[in-house]
């Protein structure tokens, strides 16, 4: 590991994780140095994105997010993942891309390890609502909207709003 990503994710999981949240009325600039450090976390990171307060990310490993968007409070996300430009997302949203293996019943489940990691992508100008779940593998098409608390399993298409356990469409916004 790079002794600048080991720096940015110490500093990262000790300090700025606990700053306040950026629409705090005293935030000590907690955006900008969550930003900052997670510029030398992850792969990539676009211009004016906002990281909240208390997210987690492993470490941070083959995960990109695009310009203006954020990751909200206390979301849980994992690599490999894509994040297009001016994504939205509500507290509390998980992104899962692997899972624990279980085909074997001769072992436990919990000695069996995990699956091979499956991309998320999301897509420019994504609402992803509050405690929403996104499942290995998915793929989230631009314009679209994920209803809060949804499970996502299958693919959103472009434009789709879709909500519920397991998320189905509710309509299209065009």
């Amino acid at each position: 590991m790079r002794i600048r990503k080991f720096v940015s994710l110490v500093l990262y999981y000790s300090i700025a994780k606990r700053m306040p949240e950026s629409d705090a009325l005293i935030s000590f600039r907690s955006r900008r140095i969550r930003a900052m450090l997670c510029k030398g976390i992850f792969d990539r990171v676009g211009k004016d994105v906002n990281i909240e307060k208390n997210v987690f990310f492993g470490k941070g490993i083959e995960i990109t997010i695009g310009d203006r968007s954020g990751l909200g409070l206390n979301a849980r996300i994992q690599g490999p993942l894509t994040i297009g430009q001016d994504v939205m997302m509500g507290p509390d949203v998980i992104i899962y891309t692997r899972n624990h293996e279980v085909s074997s019943i001769e072992r436990p489940m919990n000695q069996q390890g995990e699956t091979t990691p499956k991309k998320v992508v999301i897509e420019d100008d994504v609402w992803i609502g509050a405690r929403a779940i996104i499942l290995p593998g998915v793929n989230i098409g631009h314009s679209s909207i994920i209803a809060a608390g949804s499970v996502v399993t299958k693919n959103v298409k472009p434009y789709e709003i879709v909500g519920g356990v397991p998320a189905k469409l509710i309509k299209n916004r065009k």
